[in-house]
């Protein structure tokens, strides 16, 4: 391995390692009853370092989704080399995301990820925080949608649209996993919705379709 592919791999372990540690401790005591001072203590390095990989306390815990931050537009991309269209390429990017109960879907009822869903959504900072996350989803998106539309502003439409949508039913989905239902009727029913939702959105967005 190169040294500068060790370097990156040291880094992404420390921005994880730093996010598992203060996740941890929100989890244990509250978001707001735990400083930048006592996470940085417990992950051994000093509060200039931490805010050096991690710009706002609100960052240590939505590290976790920053993977997915351009997870929508990877697979409008990637579906544009094989001829495949947007909209189709977004739908089967989120069904198959169902099937797999990946977190970011709102269909997970492991106890970790209930407790992490817990923290981000009763913690009303980490909620404001999260939609800077969303914006940049959506200006990432619309980039990728520049081919398949007129203009940047109709791309930013379209983005809008669909990263709501997104999140619209991830979040009802985590509803009703935080509400005690089953997991495999929630899984059954949030792929007719995200079936119905994605029809809705390829009537209204036919460019895409």
């Amino acid at each position: 391995m190169s040294e500068t592919g060790l370097r990156e791999r040291k880094r992404r372990r420390m921005y994880q390692d730093v996010s598992d540690i203060a996740v941890r401790l929100f989890i244990e005591r509250g978001f707001d009853a735990v400083s930048v001072a006592e996470v940085a203590a417990a992950a051994e390095i000093s509060k200039p370092t931490l805010f050096r990989y991690f710009p706002a306390k609100e960052d240590l815990v939505l590290h976790r989704l920053a993977d997915h931050e351009r997870e929508a537009a990877e697979a409008v991309a990637a579906a544009r080399a094989e001829g495949v269209a947007p909209l189709a390429a977004l739908r089967r990017n989120f069904l198959d995301g169902l099937a797999a109960s990946d977190p970011v879907t709102g269909v997970n009822d492991h106890p970790a990820v209930r407790a992490f869903h817990t923290l981000v959504y009763s913690t009303p900072s980490l909620v404001a925080r999260l939609f800077a996350y969303l914006e940049r989803s959506e200006a990432a998106l619309a980039d990728a949608l520049l081919d398949s539309l007129p203009n940047a502003l109709e791309a930013r439409l379209a983005a809008g649209q669909i990263i709501a949508v997104r999140r619209i039913l991830a979040e009802e989905n985590w509803r009703r996993i935080a509400e005690g239902e089953r997991l495999d009727d929630v899984r059954e029913e949030a792929v007719a919705a995200a079936e119905r939702a994605f029809a809705a959105l390829g009537a209204g967005l036919p460019e895409l379709a």
